[in-house]
């Protein structure tokens, strides 16, 4: 822990429904999902409209349809708008210091005393209140919170503390007057299992946790894990800022205060951990090929097994049916005492929707002749998959996006981040004119030639 706050940590505001509302004027103001928009799909971000639902990040697509009121925005991911937003703000991160450890696409910490700054508490509150000043202006409008604190624990929780758009600074000092109040699960590897295990001794807040004796609760929790917590519940903290850091995988366990003999339990928390990895998959805009499950044992032997499949998912439910088949070639009696799931061979994906059920292929009717013909005319087209949210372009109309589609036909509202909500057509799926756009330049005050006449949506 340091004498100084000097450690920033940024987490932009619902990211990807924010570029998603900055990108589609007709959006603004409105709630919007995006993720996986297929009938196995999975939120990716939730915007705060929809939050006020119910909706949140990794729940099933089809339980936010349930939750949100009509005229909710399902939208697929864009990965290539959302990475280009992010280059941005992290260049400006940058220009603050050479010590920049981006977490995810949206999320980052800085190390504020590699660079020329007053670190004191008025110096770095201004230097935040700058910064997200310039994110707005450089990104078209997409908002981040800000915490800054003496360590990194301490800046991430900050920058939880007052979203969206917030800015907290914990001075030197005050560490434990502002984590004792909070709940157990604001600390980092503190999850649902953990939470209601802790709970279970009447242990609900920070302050509780500091209570425990290391002994209480690496018994409650494990050796390692419940080291780490006594350690954070003093805001003990030490780690540094590591620049350019590149995850080799992702994963995350869980360690029982008593061995797991239940197989339905067991089911549940493999769902659980698929949901985590998964949903961490998806913030970071990567996906992974190999799953693994990692189990030990009651005798504290320790095993994983693999399965690479033949292309890269993110998606918690494909993760989770993996890991069950390896869970199922485990020998479990005797009982479990760690579950861990995670996801190797990461790279980054650019599909709008890697959630989605494709529409199929369908050949166009064959042509009414006015007399049997001996033989079947060839099929037609095919009709593309388009998918809600993706970037379209259209010589006569500008540039757009997909609204829905269904039934050899495709809705587009043709609008960009520069224009007022625009008018809304309906063409034939494969309509030769209308072809997959790149991602709007906010920047560019003629974004697309789009129509100006507001039309009303479907």
């Amino acid at each position: 822990m340091r004498r100084e706050p000097s450690i920033l940590h940024l987490d932009l505001d619902a990211f990807f429904a924010a570029v998603e509302q900055r990108d589609k004027p007709s959006l603004r103001g409105r709630p919007v999902v995006v993720g996986g928009v297929g009938g196995r799909g999975v939120v990716s971000t939730a915007s705060y409209e929809a939050r006020a639902y119910g909706a949140r990040s990794a729940m099933p697509t089809a339980e936010a349809r349930r939750v949100c009121p009509p005229g909710t925005a399902f939208l697929g991911t864009r990965f290539a708008a959302y990475k280009r937003t992010s280059d941005v703000v992290m260049a400006l991160l940058r220009e603050l210091s050479p010590l920049v450890e981006p977490v995810s696409i949206d999320e980052a910490y800085v190390d504020l005393a590699a660079g020329d700054h007053d670190l004191s508490v008025p110096g770095v509150t201004a230097l935040g209140r700058a910064l997200k000043a310039r994110i707005a202006a450089a990104t078209g409008g997409v908002t981040g919170s800000v915490g800054i604190g003496t360590s990194k624990a301490l800046a991430k929780i900050g920058s939880e503390l007052d979203k969206p758009d917030g800015l907290t600074v914990v001075p030197a000092g005050q560490e434990l007057a502002v984590l004792h109040p909070l709940p157990v699960r604001s600390l980092g590897g503190v999850g649902p299992a953990t939470a209601e295990r802790l709970a279970s001794i009447g242990v609900k807040t920070v302050g509780d946790l500091h209570r425990l004796s290391l002994v209480d609760l690496t018994s409650l929790v494990g050796q390692a894990h419940g080291a780490g917590l006594h350690r954070l519940a003093r805001a003990d903290d030490d780690r540094p800022v590591v620049p350019d850091r590149e995850a080799k995988s992702v994963s995350a366990e869980e360690t029982f205060a008593r061995d797991l003999t239940d197989p339905a339990r067991l089911a549940a928390e493999v769902e659980a951990l698929a949901t985590r990895v998964g949903s961490r998959l998806q913030r970071s805009g990567t996906s992974g090929r190999t799953v693994t499950l990692k189990v030990r044992r009651f005798d504290f032997t320790t095993l994983t097994r693999s399965q690479t499949l033949p292309h890269p998912v993110d998606d918690p439910r494909q993760i989770a049916e993996v890991a069950h088949r390896l869970l199922g070639a485990v020998d479990r009696s005797g009982g479990l005492r760690l579950l861990g799931v995670g996801v190797s061979g990461l790279s980054s994906y650019v599909q709008g929707d890697l959630f989605a059920e494709p529409v199929p292929p369908q050949p166009e009717p064959a042509p009414v002749e006015p007399e049997p013909v001996e033989e079947e005319p060839p099929p037609g087209p095919a009709v593309v998959a388009w998918y809600p949210g993706q970037d379209v372009v259209h010589p006569g109309l500008g540039a757009g996006w997909v609204w829905g589609s269904g039934l050899n036909r495709v809705t587009v509202r043709f609008e960009g981040p520069r224009t007022a909500p625009g008018p809304v057509r309906t063409l034939a799926a494969d309509d030769p004119d209308l072809r997959p756009g790149d991602p709007p330049d906010w920047s560019d005050p003629v974004d697309a030639g789009t129509a100006a006449t507001p039309d009303s949506g479907p």
